[in-house]
């Protein structure tokens, strides 16, 4: 069986008592970074034999995975922060599981995008969750979703954050309304306010750190 487990996106408190469970009962817990799970898990005094697996390794890992999976061998799949396989590792693992006809569980937990949603005060009723725009095809990627009228969610580097902006403001609109959330529930969460062209303006590449995600307003008529 495999159980993908949301971790804190900030807060270690944010873990739930049913994650801290499967964490301390499965015989594997696999991990995007062996260093950050294992922060989280010292935290919590949990024992747990860990194992690597992330974007550079995840395809030739998962022969051997599923093997073990079928022998009754139980995972845990963490990334990072948040939810495995939103932006993140897992989706191959999980539609490996699929196919070879195992078990495959998700707890409810955190992720990044959707405290940033419901706090923009922008429409969340009916929203297009993105992620990250890709670098080769940014602008085809938003000309697509130009006239898309629900609420545009999106993550985006420091270290592109300024170009992306400009971009959004051209081909988007400069007036729409964005609210960037930055650093979610950690020591210096932010949330800003502007419109596209007032963030364009103001934001440079590499001028704000932490993760970040942008809520933008979706097209009006």
């Amino acid at each position: 069986m495999l159980t993908l487990v949301p971790t804190p996106v900030g807060n270690l408190k944010d873990i739930t008592l049913r994650a801290l469970e499967v964490l301390q009962q499965v015989n594997v817990v696999l991990a995007e970074d062996t260093r950050k799970t294992g922060i989280l898990l010292a935290h919590y005094q949990i024992k747990a034999q860990m194992e690597s697996f992330h974007a550079h390794n995840e395809h030739a890992r998962i022969a051997k995975l599923i093997d073990r999976l079928k022998t009754g061998t139980t995972m845990a799949l963490c990334t990072d922060a948040g939810t495995p396989a939103i932006s993140d590792p897992g989706f191959l693992l999980v539609r490996a599981c699929v196919d070879a006809g195992l078990h495959v569980d998700c707890l409810p937990g955190a992720t990044a995008f959707v405290p940033a949603l419901v706090m923009s005060g922008l429409p969340a009723d009916k929203f297009v969750f993105e992620g990250f725009l890709p670098i080769k095809g940014k602008v085809g990627r938003l000309q697509k979703l130009a006239d898309d009228p629900r609420t545009l969610v999106f993550y985006e580097s420091p270290h592109r954050i300024g170009r992306t902006l400009a971009t959004m403001a051209e081909i988007l609109g400069p007036d729409r309304k964005l609210v960037l959330c930055r650093e979610i529930s950690k020591l210096h969460q932010e949330t800003i306010r502007l419109s596209l062209a007032e963030a364009a303006a103001q934001i440079q590449d590499g001028s704000i750190r932490g993760e970040l995600v942008l809520v933008v307003q979706g097209a009006t008529s």
